[in-house]
């Protein structure tokens, strides 16, 4: 064959990769360590991905992962029996209503809840380490000793840690909206005094502040004190 007959093959050979694209999480090539996963069980998980999603085979036989993983398939069935184990893949049963025939398929939403716990921990400590660096920050500026570390106090009161969503909001809160953070835990206290702890009611509370020019502690006992007032009368 010549140069033009190989360069041909290779834009043919391109084009059929391209055309057999199997998509596999970023998040697992950057937390299988963490979850303490072998080189060769992560290979095999992405071959169960890329059979599924390129061949449309959801339960392949063991000939058919050792074509492409190497290996035994005695050895290439203790990967599986492991991977199971530890609750990274499972075996669904399926009735097929129309054919009549019963089947089998590997599941890997075992593999995506542990990937998704890694990706929650990382964006929970993400926004602690944004809170940590703040509060060094008001402490070199010389502010006040009562803007307190926000997390701790939301997480003592709440009686719980926070969710990644509960710090991103802490975090719009001081960085977007701007809003004092006495202002912040003077509507955490109004919430627990009205006994609805959540952060849907603190944030109508400081809405609601905002759209009357309530900026600080003084103003805000002062509409508060007004609002309760009206509802008495």
């Amino acid at each position: 064959m010549d140069n033009n007959g190989w360069r041909t093959w290779a834009e043919g050979a391109s084009s059929g990769m391209g055309s057999g694209v199997a998509i596999i999480p970023y998040a697992l090539f950057r937390y299988y360590r963490r979850l303490k996963l072998k080189d060769n069980e992560l290979l095999l998980l992405m071959h169960l991905m890329s059979f599924k999603q390129v061949e449309h085979k959801e339960f392949p036989t063991l000939e058919d992962m050792q074509e492409l993983a190497g290996g035994t398939t005695a050895s290439i069935s203790l990967t599986l029996q492991k991977l199971m184990k530890d609750g990274f893949l499972s075996i669904d049963e399926e009735f097929d209503e129309e054919s009549g025939i019963q089947y089998e398929r590997y599941n890997v939403s075992g593999l995506y809840d542990k990937l998704s716990i890694c990706m929650a921990n990382d964006a929970k400590n993400k926004a602690k380490q944004a809170s940590i660096q703040r509060e060094k920050t008001i402490s070199a500026a010389g502010e006040p000793e009562s803007e307190r570390n926000m997390f701790t106090i939301f997480e003592k009161e709440f009686g719980r840690p926070l969710s990644p969503m509960e710090c991103e909001t802490i975090s719009g809160w001081l960085d977007q909206d701007k809003y004092p953070d006495e202002l912040i835990l003077m509507a955490l206290k109004e919430a627990v005094f009205a006994g609805k702890v959540h952060f849907r009611y603190i944030d109508r509370i400081l809405l609601e502040w905002s759209r009357n020019r309530v900026k600080n502690v003084n103003d805000a006992k002062a509409y508060t004190q007004k609002f309760r007032s009206n509802g008495r009368s």
